[in-house]
């Protein structure tokens, strides 16, 4: 009797645990790329990994998921400091997208003289509702033409430099982020933080994107708004 009773419940864990796996594929219909390749500023990638990975697991958040997408046709990246992270998909894929972010390197030209990689760029932007940038990240949003007429910023420092090589966007100085229409930019490095937070605001709302700030401590380090 004891030995039927113990296999209803493992049926019963069984059925419980389909249901959650079938729930959590059928939930996470709507993608977060994070464009990732070798030489890629970690933090860069790894802040809205976690930003998005944690509301993910929230229910009103609970339709979108964080994937990484490669440059490249490869398994892994690894990052300027030697994170190796794994590679969902990759630009030659085409997945389609509901917001991507771009990400930066200390070696920006192989990216911006990528055609392939700008085509994905301007394709992308065409379906997603959001189009984010960390650091350096914002010259391939600009060298797509998607930034021109409209107000951007770049990594801290080099607002001048993006200016002259991109006069026909508006760059903000001495701004950690920038937000106008659907773009988001960001001096990139620990403010990844800040932005992806800004995005989840502006994906869900205020409270939601603080209640993921909370999980993650946010204001232990930081007070800066988003």
């Amino acid at each position: 009797m004891i030995k039927g009773k113990f296999k209803a419940l493992s049926l019963s864990l069984f059925t419980l645990l389909m249901t959650l796996m079938m729930f959590n594929a059928e939930a996470a219909d709507k993608r977060i790329g994070i464009l990732v390749y070798d030489g890629v500023l970690t933090s860069d990638v790894t802040a809205p990994l976690e930003v998005f990975g944690v509301a993910s697991r929230l229910t009103w958040f609970s339709d979108y998921e964080a994937i990484t997408v490669s440059v490249k046709d490869q398994q892994n990246i690894t990052t300027e400091e030697g994170l190796k992270i794994g590679v969902d998909t990759w630009i030659g894929d085409a997945p389609e997208l509901d917001a991507l972010i771009l990400t930066s390197s200390y070696k920006m030209e192989p990216l911006i003289e990528n055609s392939d990689l700008i085509g994905f760029i301007k394709s992308a932007s065409q379906k997603a509702d959001w189009m984010a940038s960390n650091c350096s990240g914002a010259y391939l949003l600009a060298e797509a033409g998607l930034l021109d007429g409209k107000k951007a910023t770049t990594w801290a420092g080099g607002e001048g430099d993006f200016q002259k090589d991109y006069p026909a966007v508006k760059v903000l100085t001495d701004q950690n982020l920038v937000v106008d229409d659907k773009f988001v930019t960001s001096n990139g490095s620990l403010v990844s933080y800040q932005a992806a937070l800004k995005l989840l605001n502006l994906m869900s709302s205020e409270s939601k994107a603080q209640e993921v700030a909370n999980a993650l401590q946010y204001s232990r380090f930081s007070h800066q708004p988003f």
